[in-house]
C-alpha cells in the first residue's frame, strides 16, 4: 500500500475513456442507494440492479449461464439500452422518490445511444426488454424477507433502563441470500470464551488503541479513519480501476459486477445472521466492564473510546472484513491473485488520503488492521469475517453466472 494527496487527473480520464453501460449505471446508482442509512442495507439493491443488467445485456447475447431466468430477447435490440432501463427501473422501484432523477438520468444516456447500429428501432427494442427484466427482477425478490419488521428483543432486565436507539437491521440474517443457501451457511463457532488467555491477548491488543491512543502510529490512525467509510463504493470503484486497466468487454463487466454484488450482498446476509445470533459485545461495552468477565488479565478502563462512532449492531464477526474478502475474491477471479495494476481508494472519512495497492491480498487486509486500530473490532473477530468472505467470494464465482 502507498499513500498519495490527490487522484491524478490521467486516471480519471482514463476511467472515463473506458466507461461502459455497467460502469456508467453504477456510479450513478451508488450515490442513490447509499443514502438512504443502514435501514437496508444497499447491497441488495445494487445486487438487484447488476443481475438486471447481466441479465439483459447476456440474453442478447449469450456467453455466461444466466442467473435465474431464461429469457427469450428480442434479435437486434440495443444491449445498452436494455441495461440502462433495466438498472433505471430497479432503482426506481425501490426508491420511487428517486424516479424524476433516474428519469433525468436514463433520458440524454438513451439518447447518445441513437447512432449505434439498428438505429431507434434498435434502441425501442432494447428499451422495451429492459423494462421486462427489471420486472422480473424486482419480482424475484419481493418476499426475500428485507422488509421484515424490527422485533429485535434487546437483552434486559426489569426496571432497568436499556439504550433506545434503534439497532442496524437484526432481520437481516433472514433475508433471502443470492448464492448461499442460507444467511447461516457459513456461520462460524462461536466467539472465544471471556475466561481464555485467547480473549484476554485480544481485549488487550484493542484496547491499547482508543480514542487518545499513545501506541497507534500517524500512519495507523490514518487508515483506521480510511476505513470508518463502509458501502458498496469501498468496492466497486477498485473493479472498475482494474476493469479499465485489463480493458474487459461490456458482458466481462456486466458478469464481473454481478457477481461482486451478489457476493457482497450474501456477506452482509451471512455477517448480520452471526451477530444476532451471538451478539457478542463490542470493545467499547467490554473495556468499560474489563471487571465483569471473570478474567483476572482484563484491566477495566471506565472512560475508554474509540477513534469512531461504533456501529449499531454486535461485534462478532466483523462486517468490514467479511465485505472485503468476498469483493477481493470475486475480483482475485478475474484479475489474478498475484500483482495487477495498481488501483486505489479514497473516503469522505478520511479527506485528502488515497490508498494504494497493487496486490487485492492487502486490499483484503486493511480494513481488518483499520478496524482493531479505530478500537471498533478484536482480531479473532476480523480473522473469522475474512475467512466467512473468502468462502462467499469463491462459492459465487464457481457456481454462478460460468461461461457457456
Amino acid at each position: 500500500m502507498r499513500r498519495i494527496t490527490v487522484f491524478t487527473a490521467l486516471t480519471l480520464a482514463a476511467l472515463a475513456a473506458r466507461a461502459d453501460v455497467v460502469t456508467d449505471w453504477n456510479r450513478i446508482a451508488i450515490p442513490i442507494v447509499t443514502s438512504y442509512g443502514l435501514g437496508a442495507p444497499p447491497y441488495r439493491e445494487l445486487a438487484m440492479m447488476h443481475i438486471a443488467m447481466y441479465e439483459s445485456i447476456n440474453a442478447l447475447e449469450p456467453r455466461y449461464q444466466p442467473y435465474r431466468h431464461k429469457l427469450e430477447a428480442p434479435p437486434g435490440a440495443s444491449k445498452d439500452a436494455a441495461a440502462a432501463v433495466a438498472a433505471a427501473r430497479v432503482l426506481a422501484r425501490l426508491h420511487p422518490d428517486a424516479a424524476p432523477k433516474l428519469d433525468a438520468e436514463l433520458k440524454p444516456y438513451l439518447a447518445k445511444l441513437a447512432d449505434q447500429p439498428g438505429g431507434p428501432a434498435a434502441l425501442e427494442a432494447g428499451a422495451a426488454f429492459g423494462e421486462k427484466v427489471a420486472a422480473l427482477v424486482v419480482e424475484m425478490r419481493t418476499n426475500d424477507g428485507a422488509s421484515t419488521p424490527d422485533s429485535y428483543r434487546p437483552r434486559a432486565a426489569p426496571g432497568i433502563y436499556v439504550a433506545t436507539a434503534p439497532v442496524a437491521v437484526p432481520h437481516w440474517g433472514r433475508v433471502t441470500p443470492f448464492t448461499l443457501k442460507s444467511g447461516a451457511q457459513f456461520r462460524p463457532g462461536p466467539p472465544l470464551d471471556l475466561k481464555s488467555q485467547e480473549w484476554a491477548a485480544n481485549y488487550n491488543e484493542v484496547k491499547q488503541y482508543g480514542k487518545d491512543s499513545k501506541v497507534r502510529t500517524p500512519e495507523q490512525s490514518e487508515t483506521a479513519r480510511l476505513w470508518l467509510y463502509t458501502g458498496p463504493a469501498t468496492f466497486f470503484p477498485l473493479a472498475t480501476q482494474l476493469s479499465t486497466a485489463k480493458g474487459l468487454s461490456v458482458h466481462e463487466n456486466a458478469r464481473l459486477y454481478a457477481l461482486l454484488a451478489m457476493a457482497t450482498a450474501d456477506a452482509m446476509i451471512a455477517v448480520f445472521d452471526a451477530k444476532y445470533h451471538y451478539e457478542f459485545w463490542r470493545p467499547v461495552t467490554a473495556i468499560r466492564n474489563g471487571d465483569r468477565d471473570g478474567n483476572g488479565q482484563t484491566e477495566r478502563d471506565a472512560a475508554w473510546d474509540a477513534i469512531g462512532p461504533t456501529p449499531m449492531h454486535p461485534e462478532y464477526p466483523c462486517a468490514h472484513c467479511i465485505v472485503s474478502a468476498s469483493a477481493g475474491t470475486v475480483l482475485q477471479a478475474f484479475f489474478g491473485t498475484g500483482t495487477v495494476p495498481e488501483f486505489s481508494l479514497s473516503t469522505p472519512t478520511a479527506p485528502g488520503v488515497v490508498h494504494k495497492w497493487t496486490r487485492i491480498d492487502d486490499y483484503i487486509q486493511e480494513p481488518s488492521n483499520a478496524r482493531i486500530w479505530a478500537g471498533i473490532h478484536y482480531r479473532f473477530s476480523t480473522v473469522v469475517g475474512a475467512d466467512m468472505g473468502r468462502r462467499i467470494g469463491e462459492q459465487a464465482v464457481k457456481e454462478y453466472l460460468r461461461p457457456l
